[in-house]
């Protein structure tokens, strides 16, 4: 019985009028299922075939062991991938290729020269292949194109574009960093060079004051130190030669000159030998403890010879002293003393010793001034020698540091220049091909098997919404409970449905006309995913 009325049930699920909605609305369901399942599965028919071509590429490391030659670029690969994705896929060389193989022939009527780059980048996938340890170990290319041979060739050059881009890559940052280095390395060496100079400057202003001659310097102030004092002691010596010497020579003109010299003879012959055993007694002396190049003990020898020849003398004038006197008994003039020293040739060597005397007191005078002045220049420079040390550790620190600097760049440099021949002669790490660029035979979109599911899907939740629809635009009542929920009073008695066999017939032949379509619409569906799954 029809009624403008819905009645609701607020008793939550009620399995008898789901059942009820089945029997009623099956029909609208299937029907909108299978026309929303054919609407997606024909889509896929009818959007244009891509077919995919790809390679694996293997990022293959050093055929040489780094404990020989240490590469000198980036060993980042994931990095130096993306750089080099970046330069390939750059505006240029994408157009660059868009010509050479005449891609998209009818879009570039239509589209800019951007828009084209920005398609041909969305065809292309770039994958990377990682181990455990989250290496890059290979990357895949694909590229996809309604032609297969197109979308191989693209993909052919893409590969080769990778290969060469990353030998060129590698070879221009190996040759970068040994030019870098060769760089460094000469203005490495011209610091250490102004470094060797300023130390050779300092070493040349400071010839005699530097702390590696300061043995020498002592060596060598110690020996001026020992002639000084062997000068002193000749010196002495000499003064002292010379003072006797004079004594002797004024005794000698005053016995030659004196009218009593004869009577002093024997006085002056006994203070000779007084003093002949008196320097006899120092010569022995001096003999034990210093050899007889000493000076002293020349000076010695020298004095005791002079005496035993003036005593020799004394006796001879004393035998003849009256041929040396006036006869009138008057002391001799000079021109006498002359004369007669002409006839006393011991006089003219007591003179000549006391010339040859003062010659030596003024040379050893001469040379203790010499090396006193050499000693206080020693002296000044061993002063000298710790200001000295200071300055030329400093300026060697400096030196050091630079050496350092420079050995350091040097081997560097070395090892660069061979990463850099080893990158030249494809040693280095190189991409390999694994699998070449495949020339596809089906299409890699549109996945028909796919859109069978997702046409399924879609006509289930088009089946549901028709057949929902449809029975919330009924306002007919087909429950018993909703009839007695719409009446005033309760219901005494019931009078159960009296059904004709038209009625049962048209019911049975509507449920096997349910059951039929049910089994053509997910036969055709079955079949239709076999074929897709067959062409894909």
């Amino acid at each position: 019985m029809p009624t403008n009325v819905k009645a609701t049930n607020s008793k939550g699920f009620d399995l008898q009028r789901i059942v009820g909605i089945v029997r009623r609305r099956h029909l609208h369901f299937l029907i909108a299922l299978f026309l929303g399942w054919l609407a997606v599965w024909g889509l896929s028919w009818i959007l244009p075939a891509r077919y995919a071509s790809s390679t694996l590429i293997l990022v293959e490391q050093p055929t040489m062991p780094k404990d020989y030659v240490v590469p000198n670029v980036n060993e980042d690969v994931q990095g130096r991938l993306q750089n080099i994705t970046q330069q390939i896929l750059s505006r240029t060389r994408l157009l660059h290729i868009i010509d050479e193989l005449n891609l998209y022939p009818k879009d570039r009527r239509r589209l800019s020269p951007d828009e084209i780059v920005e398609q041909l980048r969305k065809d292309i996938e770039i994958e990377l292949v990682k181990d455990a340890q989250k290496q890059v170990t290979a990357f895949r290319i694909s590229y996809s194109a309604h032609d297969p041979s197109i979308a191989q060739q693209v993909t052919s050059k893409l590969t080769s574009l990778f290969i060469n881009e990353n030998l060129e890559v590698r070879q221009q940052q190996s040759e970068g960093t040994t030019k870098f280095l060769e760089d460094q390395l000469v203005t490495a060496q011209q610091s250490l060079e102004a470094q060797e100079e300023k130390i050779r400057e300092f070493k040349g202003q400071h010839v005699a004051e530097l702390p590696t001659q300061v043995a020498s310097n002592l060596q060598i102030l110690g020996g001026l130190q020992s002639q000084l004092q062997a000068e002193n002691g000749a010196l002495n010596a000499a003064k002292q030669q010379h003072i006797y010497l004079e004594t002797l020579l004024r005794e000698y003109q005053t016995l030659r000159g004196s009218p009593d010299g004869p009577e002093d003879g024997p006085m002056d012959l006994s203070a000779i030998d007084q003093e002949l055993n008196r320097l006899t007694k120092q010569l022995a002396e001096l003999s034990s403890r210093f050899t007889d190049e000493f000076p002293e003990v020349r000076a010695l020898k020298r004095q005791i010879a002079t005496l035993e020849k003036m005593r020799d003398q004394r006796l001879v004038d004393l035998k003849t002293k009256d041929s040396s006197r006036q006869p009138d008994g008057k002391p001799a003039t000079p021109a006498e003393n002359n004369e007669n020293l002409k006839q006393h040739p011991q006089l003219l060597q007591l003179q000549s010793q006391l010339q040859a005397n003062k010659a030596e007191i003024s040379n050893h005078q001469e040379m203790i001034a010499v090396l006193t002045s050499r000693i206080n220049d020693y002296q000044a420079r061993l002063n000298q020698e710790p200001v000295r040390e200071q300055q030329l550790a400093d300026l060697a620190r400096g030196y050091d540091q630079s050496k350092t600097s420079y050995d350091e760049l040097l081997k560097k440099k070395n090892e660069s220049a061979m990463a850099t021949n080893m990158e030249l002669l494809q040693q280095g790490e190189r991409f390999r091909i694994i699998d070449p660029p495949s020339l596809p035979i089906k299409p890699n979109f549109p996945d028909r098997l796919k859109f069978c599911g997702i046409g399924l899907l879609v006509g289930l939740a088009l089946g549901v919404g028709v057949a929902g629809a449809f029975e919330m635009l009924d306002d007919r009542v087909y429950n018993e409970h909703e009839l007695k929920g719409l009446l005033p009073v309760s219901v005494i008695s019931e009078v159960p449905v009296v059904t004709s066999p038209a009625d049962e017939r048209a019911e049975r032949k509507a449920l096997w006309l349910g059951w039929a379509t049910a089994a053509v619409i997910f036969a055709t569906i079955l079949t239709t995913s076999a074929i897709s799954y067959l062409a894909s």
